[in-house]
């Protein structure tokens, strides 16, 4: 497994890195279905019948059930710096160009630890374009994979939960970027642009990933 080494920028990381805007998003939906839920449960209790007591109970669980998922959500995902030092680094380019985000295409090998061998898979990951921004097909965007399962008990070989992340979300540093794509072998940064063409495909696929064959993968990763 390929990592990479760097000094995550934190304060800008927290800026643009989309990652963590989806976590703080789930963090604010989290604790106003727990405000709505307490109150509800506030509300039953008050009305003093036996029903309103036991329903407004478990209403209350609820809320807390929330608050909790608001606090263990971060604890879940770790820091910025925990993110990138223990994510692999993989390849993705810029496969599609749509109005206000663009589409990376990203090369992961999804098998976990376990399996034994590796499983690739050609995967997507709708991205915002940034004010002045300027991203072109085939773009090369150097990333880690994030590899997580929606269960804590799941024993599939592969990790559920697969998603590029980009190195730029880290750093402000060109030469940082650029150091991280040297380290990414040319060939498959040459499989990636010879598959541009199935990102559709891919993004309107259930789990916006592709498994790639053994024989179509280059030979380094066979």
């Amino acid at each position: 497994m390929r990592h990479f080494e760097f000094t995550v920028d934190r304060p800008y990381a927290k800026s643009v890195n989309q990652t963590f805007a989806d976590m703080r998003r789930l963090q604010v939906s989290a604790i106003v279905v727990a405000l709505l839920f307490a109150a509800a449960a506030v509300g039953l209790i008050l009305l003093a019948h036996p029903w309103s007591i036991i329903l407004g109970v478990v209403v209350a669980i609820a809320a807390l059930t929330s608050v909790w998922v608001a606090f263990w959500v971060p604890k879940k995902v770790g820091s910025i710096e925990e993110l990138y030092a223990k994510s692999p680094l993989v390849p993705a380019v810029v496969s599609e160009v749509h109005p206000r985000a663009v589409t990376l295409l990203s090369l992961i090998d999804v098998a976990k630890p376990s399996a034994g061998r590796a499983s690739y898979a050609l995967v997507t990951r709708n991205v915002p374009i940034r004010s002045g921004q300027k991203q072109r097909v085939g773009d090369r965007v150097p990333s880690v994979a994030l590899l997580n399962d929606r269960s804590t008990h799941s024993d599939a070989a592969t990790w559920e939960m697969v998603s590029p992340m980009p190195i730029a979300w880290g750093t402000r540093d060109a030469a940082v970027r650029s150091r991280a794509e040297d380290a990414i072998d040319q060939a498959e940064w040459d499989f990636l642009q010879s598959r541009i063409a199935e990102s559709e495909h891919i993004r309107t696929s259930p789990d916006q990933r592709v498994a790639v064959s053994e024989h179509d993968l280059p030979e380094g990763l066979r």
